[in-house]
């Protein structure tokens, strides 16, 4: 290998996020600390109904990560044991996860060019069993949720939007999250609109989810010293709330920035040796990644390393091949775009600290190596 031209590109830059944010945000968290109310204070009802009003829905409940609202929204919709839940297999962990801890079935449908639920397959996954769909929308991009909802009232299934990378994405004029039953966020320091630690949002239409996710989260109490059902602790703590309600402010300023950067990474990389999909006219994508997909993945990964340029893989190894899932039956060949994308997907830095010359570099040196300059 050819001695690489070199630039520093993070793929996250954390520390970047907290010097901009310095001089607002500090005064801020003493201000939270001081105050004493760690749990359960305030601040939390207010930016609920801030989250609520922004999103144009009737609730909003705060929980401590996008795992567990994945996994109360099941539980509020009535999904529990002896039903079949339909999801992809090249999601995070947490969305099957959330499924099996309530006692219900992962159904796996394979996934299109864009790495979001092959709409044609799902149809031919329900059964007398089916109880919820839960699309997730990876990337920050949103699944066709018109012909999702379409086959859910068909079929009268509940809609779960595992909405964890897409906050603020929209799709023909309605945001992420909005479409069904419930939609669940991630808060999660590597999220757009991120915590420092972990958080999660459920967001809901449906009144009696909403009360029972908010119950759930606190020890199932109706008040203080009546419990109702055996909950847990989920409570997104004061902090963290104040943290995330500032960044909310924020949040169209971060997007802004990673939709520029897209817009480079489209601009310039060369398509004949990548593929990564195009935005739609109908759709806003957020882009928590930006990834690619090329044949040559894991020399693309060492060269760019080589070059300081850091990447992710978003993920190596579909969740019906992890060991956890072996009971579940499925096998090589089951899905086979899920399977043929994980070794084929790469996902570049578009953090919002990026400028256009770094952007530049990542372009030059991916066409660079097609070009040969690798060896």
């Amino acid at each position: 290998m050819a001695d690489p031209i070199r630039r520093r590109v993070p793929y996250v830059n954390l520390q970047a996020q907290v010097e901009e944010e310095r001089d607002e945000l500090f005064p801020l968290i003493q201000e939270t600390l001081l105050r004493g109310d760690h749990v359960g204070g305030e601040l939390i009802g207010r930016l609920e109904a801030e989250l609520a009003a922004w999103m144009g829905v009737r609730h909003a409940v705060l929980v401590n990560s996008g795992t567990d609202a994945l996994m109360f929204g099941l539980l509020a919709a009535g999904v529990g044991r002896g039903d079949d839940v339909i999801t992809v297999p090249n999601s995070f962990i947490a969305s099957t996860a959330a499924i099996v801890h309530v006692g219900a079935s992962p159904v796996f449908v394979d996934v299109g060019p864009d790495q979001n639920i092959d709409i044609g397959k799902i149809a031919a996954a329900i059964t007398p069993k089916t109880r919820a769909i839960m699309p997730v929308h990876l990337t920050g991009r949103v699944s066709e949720m018109a012909a999702i909802l379409d086959i859910a009232k068909a079929h009268n299934l509940v809609v779960i939007e595992d909405a964890a990378q897409s906050i603020g994405s929209t799709y023909q004029n309605r945001l992420s999250g909005t479409f069904g039953d419930i939609g669940c966020f991630s808060l999660h320091p590597l999220k757009n609109l991120n915590a420092v630690g972990d958080g999660g949002i459920l967001v809901t239409n449906r009144s009696d989810v909403a009360e029972r996710v908010s119950r759930l989260r606190n020890h199932g109490m109706a008040d203080r010293n009546t419990v109702i059902e055996f909950g847990f602790v989920s409570r997104l703590d004061t902090l963290q709330a104040a943290i995330v309600r500032f960044r909310l402010g924020r949040l169209g300023s971060v997007v802004e920035r990673r939709i520029r950067n897209a817009a480079l990474y489209r601009e310039r990389l060369d398509r004949t040796f990548v593929f990564f999909p195009e935005p739609r006219g109908d759709a806003v994508d957020t882009y928590h990644t930006f990834v690619i997909q090329t044949d040559r993945r894991n020399e693309l990964r060492a060269w760019l390393e080589a070059c300081g340029v850091g990447t992710a893989i978003h993920y190596p190894i579909p969740i019906h091949l992890q060991p956890a899932a072996a009971k579940l039956g499925y096998r090589l060949g089951d899905f086979p775009e899920a399977e043929r994308q994980a070794g084929r997907i790469l996902t570049l830095p578009i953090n919002q600290f990026l400028n256009p010359e770094d952007v530049a570099f990542v372009c030059d040196r991916v066409n660079g190596f097609f070009a040969g300059e690798a060896r």
